[in-house]
Order: C-alpha cells, then sequence, then structure tokens
C-alpha cells in the first residue's frame, strides 16, 4: 500500500527514502550541474542541498509575480476611482456655475 505524505507531514524523515525533488518552473540553465556520487545517501543529500537553497529564491520570486498580478489588476479600478472623483468635482463645478448665473440673471 503506497502512501503518499504531505509538505507538512511527510511519510518519512529518512532522505534515502524520499523521491528526489523536481522543480519545472526554474528557467533552463539556472542550476549548475551537478558532480556524480556514489551512495544513497550522498546522492539523495547532493539532490536536495541545492534545491533547498534555492526554494527561498523560488519563493520570492513568485511572491514577486503574485504582487505584480496584484498591481495590474489594481491599475483599472484605480482609474474607475479617480474618474468618479473627477467626474463628481465636474458636476459640483457645473452646479456652482448655475446658481451663479442664476443670481445674477434674478438681480
Amino acid at each position: 500500500m503506497n502512501i503518499l505524505g504531505t509538505i507538512d507531514r511527510p511519510f518519512t524523515h529518512d532522505p534515502r527514502k524520499q523521491a528526489p525533488m523536481t522543480s519545472t518552473d526554474e528557467p533552463t540553465g539556472f542550476t549548475t550541474t551537478d558532480f556524480t556520487t556514489t551512495g544513497v545517501l550522498d546522492e539523495s543529500r547532493r539532490n536536495r542541498t541545492r534545491e533547498m537553497q534555492l526554494i527561498p529564491e523560488a519563493m520570492a520570486r513568485a511572491h514577486m509575480r503574485e504582487r505584480l498580478r496584484e498591481a495590474e489588476a489594481a491599475r483599472p479600478a484605480e482609474r474607475l476611482i479617480a474618474a468618479r472623483r473627477m467626474q463628481r468635482r465636474a458636476e459640483r463645478a457645473s452646479m456652482r456655475a448655475r446658481r451663479a448665473l442664476a443670481l445674477a440673471v434674478m438681480q
């Protein structure tokens, strides 16, 4: 029976029994090539250490992409709010001009 673990609760903490980490989000040629060694412990440690060291950088890039997407999504809303604010200001100026004209005609 194959029971898969999660990130928070891994099936095992033994690196020799864990599957190697693979990341497909990184650009080609981003990491240097690994040297080859023999031994299960050395191989699993070699596969994980470089990728573990790159996790904070990958998370930072993902965080920045998310912030950029949020900023781009907020721009049209900000423009709409500014346009409505200017429209209300123009309407108030128009009403002041009408009142001034009405007062001038009445006198």
